[in-house]
């Protein structure tokens, strides 16, 4: 099986997301759009995931390759095979299947709580009804059509969304690291301006060890829960 993604800056990488895929025996290939703008071979794809970057997915004069990678997402999503967007990633996703993704009315970074959000779609992914995570965001978007609404927060209501049973959007971080915090907060500290959902850095940066924990293990649930579509949609197509 080989999981491939697409990582938009050097410090927003996997996480907590490669060990969980090399340890269902996934390869891992990616496209580094920092350094190359090299896109795979689709059918060669089993799991597309598409992390974050400070970069909006409007910004397309200044980043050429994002027409070509939204062109990638859509055509993938079609597939049928598991897509997890981060972030910039689920705003990614988002845009490439004709979603609006403008700047929302706070900035949110730092660890927040979240809420899960009631739906009547029995196969959906469920959220605990509340879990604080980690959100480094300034902009958002409007859900794609045909999705569910999963989880909001009290500074941003489309958090996550879901489409079929295969695609998963975040607009939060849920493979963060202790050492990939450091990274993003040494990275992009000038975020950090005073407002009401945004932590200082001594803030982000003095969670507990148990709090990540927690994240990473619920990043494992959804992947698994991707990782099991796969599984299902292989079953169909050779029975």
């Amino acid at each position: 099986m080989q999981a491939h993604y697409f990582q938009h800056v050097p410090f927003e990488g996997l996480g907590s997301i490669e060990t969980w895929l090399t340890q269902q025996g996934y390869h891992l290939s990616s496209t580094r759009f920092y350094q190359q703008a090299d896109l795979p071979d689709i059918d060669a794809v089993d799991f597309l995931v598409i992390m974050g970057g400070p970069m909006s997915v409007n910004d397309e004069a200044r980043y050429p390759w994002l027409v070509a990678e939204k062109q990638f997402i859509q055509q993938f999503v079609n597939t049928g095979k598991p897509v997890l967007g981060i972030c910039l990633g689920a705003q990614l996703i988002a845009s490439a299947l004709g979603a609006r993704v403008y700047p929302n009315q706070q900035q949110e970074i730092g660890w927040w709580p979240l809420q899960a959000v009631g739906n009547e779609a029995a196969s959906a992914f469920r959220f605990p009804e509340m879990a604080t995570v980690f959100h480094w965001h300034g902009e958002t978007f409007d859900l794609p059509a045909n999705s569910v609404h999963l989880a909001e927060s009290l500074a941003c209501r489309n958090q996550a969304f879901q489409i079929g049973q295969s695609v998963i959007g975040l607009q939060f971080h849920l493979e963060t690291t202790a050492m990939s915090a450091q990274a993003i907060v040494e990275n992009c500290r000038d975020e950090l301006i005073p407002a009401t959902f945004v932590q200082t850095e001594s803030e982000i940066l003095a969670t507990d060890s148990g709090r990540y924990q927690r994240i990473n293990q619920l990043m494992g649930q959804i992947l698994a829960y991707l990782h099991q579509s796969q599984n299902h949609q292989r079953r169909f197509r050779h029975d």
